[in-house]
């Protein structure tokens, strides 16, 4: 079994999305194990209220996503839904314009995100770890987006993100095919960045997320502002912003922290100012 702490400080969407903090670490759960955690509606809008609320919390550094069981991160939406919100084009259109929002926050989220894969990552799931900073998979984990096998087409925003992690020519492959691929493939290809043994999963996670929780919050901030502004075409790209964020590292109480922590051979304390 994943040993995902099994309490959450608050729930939404019924009990199917679980949020929970520990030690500067929000933890959001997929907690839908009957269906593989398959994505409802209600479970997206809970999605954005637990990332909102993880957003807004000082204390935070760091946020998780894992699914609930041992059999799924996300198996996509859930399909049982799909005559009564996604029957035809006008339909699946409000649905998305509902779920879009939500994939926005996380797109645009300001805090580093981690997705601890075991299992399952289909259709939407992929959405939401390709929209992580960081996944990371155990052995057993299976991706794939099976559109082509439901005559859905998978939109412009997921697209482009499975282009931008493993090309056009890996990018068609799995859409044309709706095939899914395992962890070693998925690492190979540039879809997730770590495989771990099943039972090493959720410590190599919370490992990850304790380093990144202990460093200069606005350092971090800096780094996921210019590489977000790298990956934008050139006359998008918001220079501004980066030089802004570089001259509130080097005037912050954290960067002097750091000097003093380094001279005095000692592990720094940093509050994100």
């Amino acid at each position: 079994m994943l040993d995902v702490p099994n309490s959450a400080d608050k729930s939404y969407a019924d009990g199917k999305i679980l949020q929970s903090i520990a030690d500067g670490v929000g933890i959001i759960t997929f907690n839908n194990p009957e269906k593989r955690n398959a994505m409802s509606l209600d479970m997206w809008e809970g999605l954005g209220s637990a990332l909102i609320e993880l957003r807004d919390h000082p204390e935070v550094r760091v946020v998780i996503m894992v699914g609930a069981g041992d059999k799924a991160f996300v198996s996509g939406a859930d399909i049982s839904q799909f005559e009564k919100t996604r029957h035809n084009a006008e339909a699946s259109e409000e649905y998305s314009k509902k779920s879009a929002a939500q994939r926005a926050l996380l797109a645009d989220y300001p805090k580093p995100t981690i997705a601890c894969i075991r299992g399952f990552c289909l259709g939407g799931g992929m959405q939401v770890a390709m929209l992580a900073d960081i996944r990371i998979a155990s052995e057993n984990s299976q991706f794939g987006i099976p559109a082509a096998k439901l005559g859905i087409a998978y939109g412009y925003d997921g697209l482009k993100h499975l282009v931008s992690l493993v090309g056009p020519s890996w990018a068609r492959l799995i859409m044309y095919t709706g095939m899914r691929i395992d962890s070693a493939e998925g690492l190979r290809i540039g879809l997730v960045d770590r495989v771990v043994p099943d039972t090493e999963l959720w410590n190599a996670t919370s490992e990850i997320a304790g380093t990144i929780s202990g460093n200069a919050p606005l350092a971090i901030k800096a780094a996921k502002i210019t590489i977000a502004q790298i990956l934008k075409d050139p006359d998008k790209r918001d220079m501004d912003a980066i030089k802004q964020i570089g001259t509130a590292c080097m005037d912050s109480e954290d960067f002097r922290e750091g000097r003093r922590a380094f001279m005095e051979k000692r592990k720094p304390q940093f509050h994100g100012r």
